[in-house]
């Protein structure tokens, strides 16, 4: 244990804190962004800080190493180094960051960059705050985030900065980090010996998060060690009863025991890591689930057909194995938005609205409790009633579409509010729907080569029954059939 431990805690900063790279060339994957000449390379290469370069937003899933990146840059990099974060940060804050830059470089000739994360909590006002600082280049922005930016920072912000997206970390990425951290002074210092398995472990259940690797890792540790020791302790207590019982020989075995000394040190006596010890230390079984092997798309397969059939405790099972394997969440929420409307759509109009909840409640709360409203979805879309009838309509008229059956837009329907438009019969003849009392009336729509088709052909299953009751009375009006 004493052995073990100064390798498993140095002070009380976390693994993955320790293990953050000290330059570029330490940072596993992102190999994309980091070739000779790119802008981070440009930025971490600069010693003086005198090049000028453009600010930079960081976009790509947890752990797969934006702040890593930004802090290897600050390293590197012989400018001033300045980190917030969204969450706790506000319009003070940054203002007063501007002010130190610009005092840094009036005085000291020192340039600052800014490592924001986080920085979709930012309000618009929040961020347009950024905006003077980073167009005149008091300071060079590096921001990170795990949301798309073209939804979650500001288009002046956007149009200002080089947009960098960050790619999943590769099972050979984790396996390089891991393996630095076991061997590594900052992390187990090669107290440990990680088998094989547990290792292959660990890289399976990151799902592409190193940082989820290295709190696997870090927790595995603990447990080894503490298994380690008591099972030394045992030994040790065995080995001096019997001592006792034997301590008139001693003298007589002393060539003996010099013999099994030596023997004892050259066994390797480092806690191992095991399966079952990691296992037990994130608190999960093992899954057999790679999120790029057969395994990933066997079981969000089975996952959609069970909800499709309706099989709700099958959805269920399907939901917790990939929950419990580390499957991102946004991919779960994405297949779940499109199988409400795929496999659901009319005959309960509400199943989107309620997945879209679902992935818009994940995306406030995070994961763990994400699985909640996730739950909820999934009950609610396995129970439902089913219909592909709306879907099934559109393939049809893309169909026709691709084939050339497309027509001119009837006269009527064309738009007749520019010059001219009247005088080539554009708009003519339009009959105004809310003009009738019923809001529906007696009206082509379709080009004259599709007057006669149907498209939409709505079940009985649900909410569509109602559907299809009104769709019968409204083709009789329009089509006066």
């Amino acid at each position: 244990m004493s052995d073990a431990q100064p390798g498993l805690r140095s002070g009380a900063t976390p693994l993955a804190v320790r293990m953050r790279p000290k330059s570029l060339d330490e940072v596993a994957g992102q190999r994309h962004l980091l070739t000779p000449g790119s802008p981070l390379v440009s930025l971490a290469s600069d010693k003086t800080g005198e090049r000028g370069s453009v600010s930079v937003i960081l976009w790509g899933p947890p752990g797969t190493g934006k702040t890593t990146l930004a802090q290897a840059i600050a390293h590197s990099s012989g400018r001033r180094f300045v980190e917030l974060s969204a969450v706790s940060a506000g319009v003070r804050d940054v203002r007063q960051v501007m002010e130190e830059a610009r005092t840094s470089r009036d005085l000291y000739g020192l340039s600052t960059v800014l490592f924001l994360d986080e920085i979709h909590r930012f309000s618009k006002a929040q961020q347009d705050a950024l905006l003077p600082g980073v167009e005149n280049g008091v300071i060079i922005l590096v921001a990170a985030t795990t949301e798309n930016p073209s939804f979650s920072v500001i288009s002046p912000l956007l149009s200002r900065s080089l947009l960098l997206t960050l790619e999943t970390l590769s099972d050979d990425d984790l396996a390089i980090v891991v393996d630095r951290a076991v061997v590594d002074p900052r992390g187990l210092a090669d107290k440990f010996v990680l088998d094989g398995e547990a290792r292959a472990a660990i890289i399976r259940l990151a799902s592409g998060d190193a940082r989820r690797a290295l709190t696997a890792l870090e927790a595995a540790s603990v447990s080894a060690a503490t298994t380690s020791a008591a099972t030394t302790s045992a030994a040790t207590t065995s080995a001096a009863t019997t001592s006792a019982a034997t301590a008139s020989a001693a003298t007589a075995s002393a060539a003996t025991a010099s013999a099994a000394t030596t023997t004892d040190e050259g066994t390797d006596t480092r806690p191992v890591i095991t399966t079952e010890i990691v296992s037990l230390a994130v608190d999960r079984a093992l899954l057999r689930y790679d999120r790029n092997g057969d395994e990933h798309y066997d079981v969000i397969s089975a996952f959609i057909k069970s909800v499709r059939g309706s099989d709700v405790d099958a959805s269920l099972h399907y939901l917790a194995r990939m929950i419990e394997a580390g499957e991102d969440p946004r991919f779960i929420c994405r297949r779940i938005i499109v199988l409400a409307s795929e496999d659901i759509g009319m005959a309960d109009p509400q199943s989107l609205v309620i997945a879209i909840a679902a992935a818009d409640a994940v995306q406030y709360i995070g994961m763990p409790e994400g699985r909640i409203p996730l739950a909820q979805a999934v009950v609610h879309l396995a129970t439902a009633p089913k219909s592909n009838a709306a879907y099934l309509a559109l393939d049809a008229a893309i169909a026709d579409v691709r084939a050339g059956k497309t027509g001119r837009v009837p006269k009527h329907l064309r738009d007749g509010h520019y010059p001219g438009a009247k005088r080539l019969g554009h708009g003519k003849g339009y009959k105004y729907p809310h003009d009738d009392a019923l809001g529906v009336l007696a009206q082509q729509y379709p080009p004259n080569e599709l007057k006669t088709v149907r498209y939409y052909e709505p079940t009985e299953h649900g909410h569509e029954r109602e559907v299809s009751s009104r769709l019968a009375k409204l083709r009789r009006i329009i089509r006066g059939g």
